[in-house]
């Protein structure tokens, strides 16, 4: 609105100054003052708010928010991705010495650029557009979900409350309202399912709301999942619900959702510009170990080392025989980059195959439609072979033999470290339970790649796949290595503008507003 006023004042001073000009009005317009009235005849004045809502699920632009927001965090506690350079002399984020400054991006950039345009959306649609309100529901939940899994508790219910936005809902209600949300927004599309009224501001499904219902039915199943060790009951109807609506949920990639925009990929300019990001050791081991042909779909071959791809531990030290991080950098920029394929202007956030392995899970814990664990689990490798366009899936399902390898180091031994897991490919229907779940795990966190923060999450749920541990732990005692870190702690832009509401927040959480304290759902239990 202050734009729009902006804008106004602007056409009223022109209107004093060129009265006499008022037959040459039409010829003479500029396009970018735009009248509110003028918004509202192709309703730009709420299509306009979707787009920033899309583009900061995660940042695409400027590539340094995204880096700070999950890049140096999610992307690296994951298991995915890790930096070759030690940042502030190998004392910070992944190293677990918590930098403020660079966690505030977190928080910031998603109650900016979202929660304040959703707010803005639902003031406008609720009552007279529910199908656009309800399109704004979804993308709120996916993007809040995710900031939530970072910190625990957050600010949701009372958001855009004047008397009470600052208070916190503890995750255990935030997930809760998440589903509330979910229901309104499947209840509303399917009410005017054939509408084409979203067509104009989709980056994702060109205004299909059949594809938005799926979606909002497999952002159920992957919440109720989420919860299914804290709160089984619950977890059990909301996934059953997702999978009983009658859209069902993503069956095929042409279902996945992604985000089209005219910005590259933020990781383009961190891997290739800045040479700030490369493969983790972890994913080198299992890739390498079950000799994964997405590998090569996934990561370049190394340009300094040998091997068809190389990855660097995650947590490094600067080591005394550097002089500076660009020296240390120098030695490990040469290890494998991450493919064109994957950072393009085309953001994964869900996808077709991390469904199947939703459903195979699901089936394990005897969930109601989520048919055989074994197919799912088997669909779920088929159809991310497919997505990346990778050969041989048929006898990668069936190795029975594979198993990750040991890492080494080609630059420093003290990085080597042997491999953490001897679990095979191929669907053993003698195993038990928590085995064929980490089949399951270790299989959708290939698939996900590289999407970060879900992978990081999943493996704070369920401790699959087993990750390799920091190298250099700077957190003083606060983060076990082994177990290793489990959140964020609160940032201090939150904490300086709403005290208050973070201490509730701290009071809501397990233990103290550190990055070892374990989130409502990560109960550090066994999975079955």
């Amino acid at each position: 609105m202050k734009n729009i006023n902006k804008i106004l004042a602007r056409l009223i001073v022109l209107g004093l100054v060129a009265t006499s000009c008022s037959n040459l009005e039409d010829y003479n317009v500029n396009d970018r003052n735009i009248t509110q009235e003028q918004l509202e005849v192709d309703f730009q004045h709420v299509g306009s708010k979707y787009k920033p809502i899309f583009e900061n699920i995660y940042k695409y632009s400027p590539a340094a928010q995204y880096q700070l927001q999950q890049n140096l965090n999610a992307d690296v506690y994951s298991g995915y991705m890790t930096n070759p350079r030690p940042f502030v002399a190998g004392a910070n984020n992944t190293t677990y010495k918590m930098i403020s400054g660079w966690n505030n991006s977190i928080w910031s950039i998603p109650y900016t650029n979202v929660m304040n345009n959703v707010q803005t959306i639902s003031e406008l649609t609720a009552i007279d557009y529910p199908t656009l309100y309800a399109v704004a529901l979804i993308l709120k939940v996916e993007t809040m979900h995710r900031v939530s899994d970072v910190f625990g508790p957050i600010v949701y219910s009372n958001f855009g409350d004047l008397e009470n936005a600052g208070i916190y809902d503890s995750q255990q209600e935030v997930y809760s309202a998440f589903f509330t949300d979910l229901d309104t927004a499947v209840a509303n599309l399917m009410a005017d399912i054939d509408s084409k009224s979203f067509a104009s501001f989709d980056l994702s499904y060109d205004g299909d709301y059949k594809q938005w219902v799926k979606l909002a039915n497999s952002l159920r199943l992957r919440l109720a999942i989420r919860i299914s060790k804290v709160d089984a009951d619950k977890a059990k109807l909301e996934g059953e619900k997702a999978l009983s609506q009658s859209l069902g949920v993503m069956e095929t990639n042409a279902d996945g959702f992604f985000v089209n925009s005219e910005f590259d990929h933020p990781l383009t300019t961190l891997d290739n510009s800045w040479g700030d990001t490369r493969m983790n050791a972890t994913m080198e081991s299992i890739l390498t170990g079950y000799n994964d042909s997405r590998a090569t779909s996934y990561f370049d071959a190394p340009t300094s080392v040998s091997g068809t791809v190389k990855g660097i531990r995650a947590g490094l030290p600067l080591l005394g025989a550097y002089a500076d991080e660009l020296a240390q950098k120098a030695d490990y920029i040469g290890f494998s980059a991450i493919n064109d394929n994957i950072h393009t202007s085309k953001v994964q956030l869900m996808t077709a195959s991390e469904v199947a392995f939703l459903k195979a899970e699901a089936s394990l814990r005897n969930w109601s439609g989520a048919g055989s664990a074994q197919t799912n689990y088997e669909k779920g490798i088929q159809l991310s072979f497919d997505q990346h366009g990778a050969s041989g899936s048929a006898s990668y399902i069936v190795d029975n033999i594979s198993t990750p390898l040991d890492y080494t180091d080609p630059i420093n031994a003290t990085n080597s470290v042997a491999a953490l897991s001897n679990i095979t490919i191929a669907w053993d229907g003698g195993a038990t339970n928590e085995k064929n779940l980490e089949r399951i795990i270790t299989q959708k966190w290939i698939a996900m790649f590289p999407e970060g923060q879900e992978a990081w999450s999943e493996f704070r749920r369920t401790g699959y796949p087993k990750i390799f541990p920091v190298v250099s732990n700077q957190s003083g005692g606060l983060v076990d290595t082994d177990i290793q870190i489990r959140r964020i702690p609160f940032v201090d832009s939150e904490i300086s503008t709403n005290s208050e509401g973070v201490a509730t927040a701290v009071s809501l959480l397990k233990g103290s507003d550190n990055a070892g304290t374990r989130l409502w759902w990560d109960t550090g239990a066994s999975n079955f």
